[in-house]
């Protein structure tokens, strides 16, 4: 793994994840996947498809439910991301945690963070990803493409081309985002 991301996975590591106490939540994870692409880190995203049941259209981390074959949450983050997006799991490095949060849908999320070596070809699923998004943190860091809302389950939302990145997502997003300009650590990038 290279230097900047073994980083990362120190200063997460370093970081106290909250873990959510309310058993009337379904379990689900998602993998926030960062790589190095064209001398950027790049966070991978998919825009939902219609024909799935929860968050059509929405732009999302991979990720879903916990299967009851799922061990632990650590296989279902991993399965799903194999699922949605084609990516093996041998592939799937994880490099760290963060806070869980909920959805009005009544799920409770474990976000783990992770890599993939890059270039790497994606084979989505054509019944759940619409599109495959690679977005730059630095576009994500950069107050002209988000905006700060003030409703219940929302803080902030973010722009990349014609896409919005809102909810549990952008929650979980702002989550890493904050942590990696807390520790400084955006100066790799």
């Amino acid at each position: 793994m290279n230097p900047d991301l073994v980083e990362l996975s120190t200063i997460l590591s370093s970081s106290d994840p909250e873990i959510l106490s309310d058993d009337t939540l379904w379990n689900s994870a998602v993998c926030l996947l960062l790589y190095p692409k064209d001398g950027d880190y790049c966070i991978l995203f998919n825009k939902r498809t219609e024909l799935v049941e929860f968050n059509k259209g929405d732009i999302c981390f991979p990720g879903g439910a916990q299967d009851p074959e799922d061990s632990h949450l650590t296989d279902t983050a991993k399965r799903e991301v194999f699922e949605e997006m084609g990516i093996k799991v041998e592939d799937i490095t994880l490099i760290g945690d963060l806070s869980e949060t909920r959805t009005r849908a009544g799920f409770r999320i474990h976000p783990f963070v992770g890599t993939i070596p890059y270039p790497y070809e994606f084979n989505p699923s054509t019944d759940e990803v619409a599109e495959v998004l690679e977005v730059p943190i630095k576009l994500l860091l950069n107050p002209e493409n988000y905006e700060d809302k003030e409703e219940e389950f929302q803080s902030r939302v973010y722009f990349f081309n014609n896409h919005i990145i809102w909810g549990a997502t952008a929650r979980m997003l702002k989550q890493f985002l904050d942590i990696i300009l807390k520790s400084g650590w955006t100066k790799r990038i």
